[in-house]
């Protein structure tokens, strides 16, 4: 079984040919909700994939609330684990775009309701548990203190740093894998690609995107190849890596063999607009490795 513990956002999305300056209310053309998140995006990834997928995580007591954790539900992930704040808000993502950019406010919500001490009613689900999947959008500390029970329950628990921000090298040290992209590897390490590899073999996997995955195996840097895509909209393409990356793990793949499984996958969503829209079947991205 996967778990996935992190945030549960609604994304509201607005197009508009004119970006608003500060104090001026601009006209907006297509409007959009979506459910996001990056913790839920994660789970749908690797629900889409065949994964045994459950899901820890906050939403507010608010319609939105009930929207995204149905998304959930439609994906075949268990939500028994998503608590609802009554005091509290669904995360919410306002992003508006504009000539293929974009600019974006997050109202975190009940996703930052985490105490550290709320981590340790999850020790019977991380006991259950083969792959577990962490990112920042939610309190470092509560991540740092899941971090520790999943390590003590054995899982293997992969860390998608993003936000970026400083890590203690406590967490550093708890985690199998750190999946940052190029601009949050060298935000967190304050080193290239190559160096940052280096000092963590085997376990800093560096996504590149089209070029594809870097990591350093203790002898030499492994560049394992992207794959072709006509691009649309590369949002999500990072946790679709991570969703496929702990579904190959959670099969019994090999790091080389999962990190082009993921590749694979991530090629595939970013070839249709929306994060979680364009995310790909099994079968598709078995299609994609025996095309390649």
């Amino acid at each position: 079984m996967i778990t996935v513990v992190g945030s549960i956002n609604i994304d509201l999305v607005v197009h508009t040919g004119t970006m608003p300056v500060l104090g001026e209310t601009v006209l907006g053309g297509e409007f959009q909700t979506n459910p996001g998140g990056k913790g839920a995006n994660q789970a749908v990834a690797a629900a889409r994939l065949g994964a045994d997928v459950t899901m820890i995580g906050k939403v507010g007591n608010d319609p939105y609330g009930k929207l995204v954790t149905d998304n959930l539900q439609n994906e075949q992930i268990n939500t028994e684990y998503i608590d609802v704040e009554k005091d509290g808000h669904t995360g919410v993502a306002m992003i508006t775009v504009t000539n293929n950019d974009n600019a974006i406010v997050v109202a975190p919500g009940a996703n930052f309701s985490w105490k550290p001490e709320d981590a340790a009613q999850y020790r019977d689900v991380f006991k259950q548990t083969n792959v577990l999947v962490l990112q920042l959008e939610v309190p470092l500390p509560f991540i740092e203190k899941i971090a520790k029970i999943g390590k003590e329950e054995r899982c293997i628990v992969i860390l998608n740093p993003a936000p970026a921000q400083p890590l203690p090298s406590s967490l550093l040290d708890l985690v199998d894998y750190i999946t940052p992209n190029e601009t949050e590897c060298q935000t967190i390490f304050k080193q290239s690609v190559e160096q940052a590899v280096q000092r963590y073999p085997n376990k800093l996997l560096v996504t590149e995107g089209k070029k594809g995955a870097a990591y350093h195996d203790g002898q030499q840097l492994v560049q394992v190849n992207g794959f072709p895509a006509n691009v649309v909209d590369t949002t999500g393409a990072g946790d679709t890596f991570n969703g496929a990356l702990a579904a190959a793990l959670a099969s019994g793949q090999q790091l080389t063999e999962a990190v082009t499984f993921a590749n694979a996958a991530a090629s595939l969503s970013v070839e249709q607009a929306g994060a979680q829209a364009g995310m790909p079947s099994k079968q598709q991205v078995l299609d994609r490795l025996g095309s390649s």
